[in-house]
C-alpha cells in the first residue's frame, strides 16, 4: 500500500473539489465578495475574473452589447454577468447522472 498512499495521499497533487458559490469583481479585478469555499484559491479566482473582465471591455470596445457570458465544461457551468465595469460571477458544479435506469428515460 505504500506506493499508493504516495499517489493518492500527496497534498501537492491533490484534486480541488469542483467549486460552488459566487464572487464578484470591481471594475479593477478585485475580488470583493465571495462565497467560494476558503480551499478555492484566490489567484484562481483573479485568474477567471480577468478573463471575464476582458471579454465584457473587448465586447464594450467593439461596440457589441454584452452583459452575460455562460460557458459550460463536462462538469463545470460558469455564468458571468456584467456589473458597470465590474462583475458577479457564478460557478456551478453540474451533476453528472452515469447510471441510467428504465425508469428515469
Amino acid at each position: 500500500m505504500g506506493l499508493l498512499d504516495r499517489f493518492f495521499k500527496s497534498g501537492r497533487n491533490r484534486l480541488l473539489p469542483l467549486p460552488s458559490g459566487s464572487f464578484t469583481l470591481d471594475r479593477e479585478g478585485r475580488v470583493m465578495t465571495s462565497t467560494l469555499p476558503q480551499s478555492f484559491p484566490e489567484d484562481r479566482m483573479r485568474e477567471i475574473g480577468t478573463k471575464v473582465l476582458e471579454a465584457f471591455r473587448s465586447a464594450r470596445q467593439s461596440n457589441m452589447p454584452l452583459t452575460e457570458i455562460i460557458v459550460q465544461f463536462a462538469t463545470l457551468k460558469v455564468l458571468a454577468r456584467e456589473l458597470r465595469g465590474g462583475a458577479i460571477i457564478f460557478l456551478m458544479p453540474l451533476l453528472q447522472n452515469t447510471t441510467k435506469t428504465p425508469a428515469s428515460l
